[in-house]
């Protein structure tokens, strides 16, 4: 600081710093008394910029608040329901057992837009007489206190955590009993210190009251609560799938790393917390650190540059007794395979130490396998990548971010809604988007968002037209028109902002082919070509459910302006040699070429020479991709559809650097956010989306239209595999399709559900190399294939070989 006497003193922010809940008269004066002020946590040291090594000082966290009410039954209940909301989360008992079966629950959404409740049929809880609910709730990102770069601690719907709930008891006669939240209820600090979806829980089991959930209990210093201000977002009861424990692992292995310290490993990568058993003398403290993988030194790793101080820790302090202590955390989750283990009396058994699997439940609807075990390897992979992503939002990783990255989810998208049944969970998030828009129609690129993502990294469109792609993509799947009529208005005012920021005709981004090998962010050519690209399919997406809908004018100008967008970018970027570059170029960049080709933006007469020019480039690369995100989501089936399923194959069986072989041969068991063998995430799906190439080409099925009434059977990458099936759950019912070679000859079985017509394109130069079942209806030849289409039923073809 600098005084009123010109010289300069250093003030460094630090542990002597104090804090209190509310301005008092003359704090800022140096004779003020802050007695009974309270020591200013201190985070972690900035180390960049003027700061140095100064820490930053924040208000001590507040522990997690428990509320408990008791109240009387008089009737015999016939029907019970609770209807709850804690922000941000809560864990919710009924005469000491436990409510529903959902964890950091209700979802995650703009709380001055949106506000979840949950309903829960709590009949079975309640008895005659005398009753009693508690309620402990969470940070979650409405209460986050943990300082990170994308604000979370700091957006403008912030608050400490509250609650709203009530219950309602039916009874016989037709009259009711109702509790609701008001200051009628008790409340105290819980012994859940301190809790944060990036750091971790500080559980102190000293100070759990026992059966405090429980009618009878003694709550006299208890205090009653205040009414507090509810958030601004409108209260919506909550529409998709709840957060559940899914599953429980018990460590494949646990070394101790040196006296004391222990490393366990839950044999796979995944997403939740660990069940802690331990034994130890009261005041024991034990940390649980977690990390996705190890240090040189063979440590978890558990640090990341947008979080300073603190990560992925929980610590326990033990309360001591006879008995074991069981305990896991209630408000965070966490990424990780590995768990570093300190404070423990002794070295712990398995079972000690379980690893509990936590995420949005749905339904897994698909299969997929065949001849080539890779092929399968990779499927299983990325089915756990973005489980481990499902957290009432899709997320990028469920470690370093945990944000609701727009670009991820349009490239996981097709992938995530052939494995899963994700209609409710992507309906939900549909809505976050829509929550998201500003007032000029512009989408943040992490939704939801609490400010930033606007001008942090965005605009972005090949992130942001995720609105549009989502919207579509729910018709093609679930056949569900509403959520456009719900969305039009925003959807179409977004693109329309999109239009109207149009440089010399083409789209302009922050972000583009992310993480390409060898760059550690964007990618180095000219990122308009891939914005133009996106904004294209958005507006013939977009288009083609104006026609569903009859909004036949706005249908026509989305189609007038991406015909314009298509002529910019091909006057731009496809060059004289016939293929596609940019001035920036250090080099041939596959993903400029394979995007056009897959959007179909090429001219017919450059198709050629395009695809001779991507095929060249990884020829010459020793079958490697250089691509990002976005180029490696459509290289393979590019290539698979201009007749290159060979060079597609090699480059899926790939084992050196950059490949997905060369993750797995260094021990990956999900997707990876980077090429190279120090990826910052290992829980990263959107360069995973190889499988879509698996279902739509390999095994051959591709959604068509209209919650598959419509779809296509074409396997077209069949190079260095003798077999393959997969299988899915349809609104319509069960779609599948089959293949093998036997001999010379290739058996094809095609099931196609009540309702839907399937155009079936088998694997033939000519008509008379097919034998076709009665029922089916020749179309055309096409080359390499002969086409049929069929109806409801199972049909079985042979292409003589």
């Amino acid at each position: 600081m600098r005084t009123t006497d010109g010289r300069s003193h250093e003030l460094a922010t630090g542990g002597d710093w104090l804090t209190f809940e509310t301005e008092q008269q003359g704090w800022q004066r140096p004779d003020f008394d802050d007695t009974g002020w309270a020591a200013a946590t201190v985070l972690a040291p900035y180390g960049e910029g003027p700061w140095g090594d100064d820490v930053s000082v924040a208000r001590p966290e507040a522990p997690a608040p428990l509320l408990r009410r008791e109240f009387a039954v008089r009737k015999p209940v016939t029907r019970a329901r609770l209807y709850i909301s804690g922000l941000a989360y809560y864990v919710a008992e009924l005469n000491g057992r436990p409510i529903g079966e959902q964890v950091l629950d209700p979802g995650f959404t703009d709380y001055d837009e949106t506000v979840l409740y949950a309903v829960h049929d709590v009949t079975a809880l309640l008895r005659r007489g005398d009753n009693a609910i508690g309620v402990t709730l969470g940070r979650g990102f409405y209460g986050m206190t943990t300082p990170n770069v994308w604000n979370w601690h700091q957006p403008p719907w912030h608050g400490e955590p509250r609650l709203l709930c009530r219950l309602e008891a039916e009874h016989p006669d037709g009259t009711r009993t109702t509790v609701v939240s008001d200051t009628d209820w008790r409340l105290t600090e819980g012994p859940t210190l301190t809790n944060s979806l990036y750091a971790g829980e500080t559980y102190d089991a000293r100070l759990a009251p026992s059966n405090w959930t429980r009618p009878g209990f003694d709550d006299s210093g208890w205090r009653a609560p205040g009414a507090q201000q509810a958030p601004k977002g409108a209260l919506r009861a909550q529409p998709h799938d709840p957060i559940e424990i899914i599953d429980t692992l018990t460590p494949t292995g646990i070394s101790e790393l040196r006296p004391g310290v222990y490393v366990v490993d839950m044999g796979q990568t995944t997403a939740g917390w660990t069940r802690l058993t331990v034994k130890a003398p009261a005041g024991t403290v034990v940390s649980l650190t977690h990390g996705e993988k190890l240090k040189a030194d063979g440590s978890v790793h558990a640090e990341t540059g947008h979080v300073p101080g603190r990560f992925q820790r929980d610590e326990y302090i033990c309360a001591g007794g006879a008995k074991p202590e069981v305990w896991e955390p209630s408000f965070s989750y966490k990424g990780f395979r590995y768990v570093q283990i300190e404070g423990l009396p002794a070295r712990p058994e398995p079972s000690d130490v379980l690893g509990r699997v936590v995420h949005t439940k749905v339904d897994e609807v698909s299969a997929f396998s065949c001849s080539e075990p890779f092929y399968e390897k990779l499927d299983k992979a990325m089915r756990r990548t973005l489980l481990n992503n499902l957290h009432g939002i899709p997320t990028d990783t469920p470690m370093y971010e945990k944000n609701g990255w727009t670009g991820d989810a349009q490239l996981g998208a097709p992938t995530l809604a052939y494995a899963f049944g994700v209609h409710r969970f992507l309906g939900k998030w549909l809505d976050d988007l829509s929550d998201s828009q500003n007032d000029d129609g512009q989408l943040p690129v992490i939704v939801p968002s609490g400010g930033w993502g606007y001008g942090d990294l965005g605009p972005s469109p090949e992130w942001t037209t995720v609105y549009p792609f989502l919207v579509r993509e729910m018709y093609r799947v679930y056949g569900d028109d509403r959520i456009a009529r719900q969305h039009w208005t925003v959807l179409t005012r977004y693109l329309d902002w999109e239009l109207d920021r149009l440089v010399d005709g083409l789209a302009v981004t922050a972000l583009g082919d992310y993480l390409p090998p060898g760059y550690g962010g964007n990618p180095p050519e000219d990122t308009r070509l891939t914005a133009t690209a996106y904004l294209h399919r958005a507006l013939t997406d977009t288009a083609e459910m104006g026609d569903v809908l009859g909004h036949a004018d706005v249908a026509a100008r989305y189609r007038t302006a991406a015909t314009a967008l298509k002529d910019a970018l091909n006057a731009e970027f496809l060059n004289d040699a016939g293929h596609y570059s940019t001035a920036k170029d250090p080099d041939y960049r596959q993903t400029s070429n394979a995007i056009p080709l897959a959007f179909g933006l090429v001219p017919a007469g450059a198709r050629a020479s395009v695809v001779d020019s991507l095929v060249a480039d990884i020829t010459e690369r020793g079958n490697h991709l250089n691509t990002g995100a976005l180029g490696t989501s459509v290289l393979l089936r590019v290539l698979s559809a201009h007749g290159h399923p060979d060079v597609a194959h090699a480059i899926a069986t790939q084992r050196t650097y950059p490949s997905w072989g060369y993750w797995f041969d260094n021990g990956a068991d999900t997707m990876w956010e980077m090429w190279h063998l120090d990826s910052r995430s290992r829980d990263h799906y959107f360069q995973g989306t190889v499988t879509q190439w698996l279902y739509e080409n390999v095994a051959g099925l591709r959604p068509g239209d209209d919650g598959y009434r419509t779809f296509t059977v074409r396997p077209d990458a069949r190079t260095g595999v003798s077999w393959a099936r997969t299988s899915i759950r349809t609104v319509r019912g069960p779609a599948s399709v089959a293949w093998s070679k036997v001999g010379r000859d290739l058996r094809l079985t095609v099931k196609v559900p009540v309702g839907a017509s399937a155009e079936i394109q088998v694997p033939a130069d000519r008509k008379d190399k097919v034998s076709a079942p009665k029922g089916v209806t020749y179309v055309r030849t096409e080359p390499g294939f002969q086409v049929y289409r069929a109806g409801h039923g199972a049909w079985d073809f042979v292409a003589r070989g």
